[in-house]
């Protein structure tokens, strides 16, 4: 490549960033850092579940100081992350000094949080080893369960989410979203005893409410009946309300806001639910029929040479 073909080149890139705004952050006043907000997520599991993810074994006589350290880290950088946030939201009006005053605040009432989503995860710990014979301990679940993973991230963005911080739980469930196939949004409502058995493929919308003890499995869908109006929708309940005491089997997709499952319902694999379960009901797909050949039976019989 010659130094003029080159120069052609960035010129035109150049000029896509300015035909194509949306999509260019340039001399921003401030900027998330997905990374740091990474960073945070792992230093709060630490927090969360202490003794588990740290490098060193940690002693009891030095938790105060282990704990001490983590907490310092994680109020200095989300304080941080959250002015950016607060900054470079097109609706925020406010100074820089007002948006890092109230990052401050916001990162103190999540900070007071943590002992209560620490009882909810131990909560869902109980429920995964209650609910999965496969499970020889709670400490597995903790280290290995794809599904507890992403109920711990849930928990912390749902934290900031209520307290209305853009952008950055988002990035916290989408990073657990990208490691686990499981797609939690933040804005969800999710009670204790919370169970995710595999995991793999499952969507929670925005505005699902899940009561206590309940149990999903893999590729289950919470979703919205329809999504055709896009932005018209936001903030208008789009998405089911699950009862307590609830499972739903693997495949099945659960659609609409008015959608209610009620307390005690069971809902078979591969169901299609657009309309509200009463309470203590059993759902289930009638078996398809199954078809056999038997042409290619008896092929592979000829070729068996045993």
């Amino acid at each position: 490549m010659t130094m003029k073909d080159s120069d052609l080149i960035v010129n035109e890139i150049l000029e896509s960033y300015k035909a194509h705004d949306l999509t260019r952050r340039i001399d921003p006043k401030a900027t998330i850092n997905r990374d740091k907000v990474i960073e945070i997520i792992e230093t709060m599991r630490r927090i969360l579940f202490p003794g588990f993810f740290a490098e060193n074994k940690a002693k009891s006589e030095y938790l105060p100081y282990i704990v001490g350290e983590r907490v310092e880290f994680v109020h200095y950088h989300l304080r941080k992350q959250i002015n950016n946030a607060l900054s470079s939201n097109p609706e925020c009006g406010c100074p820089e000094c007002s948006c890092m005053e109230l990052a401050e605040e916001i990162t103190q009432l999540f900070l007071k949080k943590v002992p209560e989503i620490r009882e909810y995860l131990y909560t869902d710990v109980i429920a995964a080893y209650n609910g999965d014979p496969a499970a020889y301990s709670t400490d597995e679940i903790i280290f290995s369960y794809p599904g507890l993973f992403a109920i711990t991230v849930y928990r912390m963005a749902h934290e900031l989410f209520l307290l209305k911080v853009p952008m950055i739980p988002r990035i916290m469930t989408e990073y657990a979203h990208s490691l686990t196939g499981i797609d939690i949004h933040p804005g969800a409502s999710i009670g204790k005893y919370f169970f995710i058995d595999h995991g793999t493929g499952i969507v929670i919308g925005e505005t699902t409410v899940i009561g206590s003890n309940v149990k999903i499995y893999q590729g289950v869908t919470l979703g919205a009946l329809s999504t055709r109006k896009g932005q018209q929708l936001k903030g208008v309940k789009r998405h089911p309300t699950l009862g307590n005491y609830v499972t739903i089997y693997s495949g099945t997709s659960v659609l609409g806001g008015e959608t209610v499952i009620g307390d005690g319902a069971t809902i078979g694999g591969n169901a299609f639910i657009v309309e509200s379960i009463p309470a203590g009901t059993k759902v289930s797909v009638k078996n398809p029929e199954l078809q056999f050949s038997e042409g290619n039976n008896k092929e592979l019989n000829q070729n068996k040479n045993w």
